[in-house]
């Protein structure tokens, strides 16, 4: 059997693309969503889901380990992976910006902007044409201006309960961000029919939620 792998981040994404998919008419299982099992298989709809952490759903898809990926545009945007995007699944939206405590402005000699993403504040900063110091951080980037660590960071924003909680304020908006479907170049040639179908039920998918 000729399964279709997927690779899907666990947590919210993979709720919401598992209600999109449903809604696109696929038949999937409703224990699905509290399974621990890191690989799940749907003979009936020939499908293969690997749970994933998101950071990773872009490198499996670029490896060909899966035909399929739903990732963020923010992940999309910080790795330049080479994979196909598909479909925007209008999913899990929310946005980059830049923050800092109130009334701050940045330091002239050597501006320092912590962050997970180094390639987006990168981009950022350099299209401003401003030289800045970047720091990369994995926890609470939101502790960094707060300790004296930067001036500014550049983090994903979805409420902005999270910077008002810290004393932060947003500055500047970057790109907005929703889940994407992408798929590996080899896969789409070799399953083409597939893949263009599942692509095609989505779009229909997204369109009929959005109207």
């Amino acid at each position: 059997m000729d399964f279709l792998t997927i690779a899907m981040p666990k947590g919210r994404i993979f709720e919401e693309a598992l209600e999109l998919l449903a809604a696109a008419g696929y038949q999937l299982p409703e224990e699905m969503e509290d399974s621990r099992k890191l690989i799940v298989e749907v003979p009936e709809e020939k499908l293969r889901f690997i749970l994933a952490k998101p950071m990773d759903v872009p490198v499996y898809v670029e490896h060909g380990v899966a035909d399929l990926g739903v990732a963020g545009k923010d992940v999309l945007l910080e790795q330049q992976r080479s994979v196909m995007e598909l479909v925007d699944l209008k999913i899990s939206y929310c946005y980059m910006a830049t923050a800092g405590l109130p009334d701050t402005k940045m330091n002239d000699v050597a501006p320092r902007v912590a962050t997970k993403y180094p390639s987006i504040a990168t981009s950022f900063y350099k299209e401003k044409g401003e030289q800045v110091e970047i720091i990369e951080l994995n926890g609470s980037i939101e502790l960094a201006p707060m300790i004296g660590l930067a001036d500014r960071i550049v983090d994903i924003v979805s409420t902005g309960r999270t910077l008002k909680e810290n004393g932060l304020v947003e500055y500047e908006k970057i790109v907005d961000i929703t889940s994407r479907l992408i798929a590996n170049p080899v896969s789409y040639r070799i399953k083409q029919q597939r893949i263009r179908e599942m692509a095609k039920r989505l779009r229909e998918a997204v369109e009929a939620e959005v109207e």
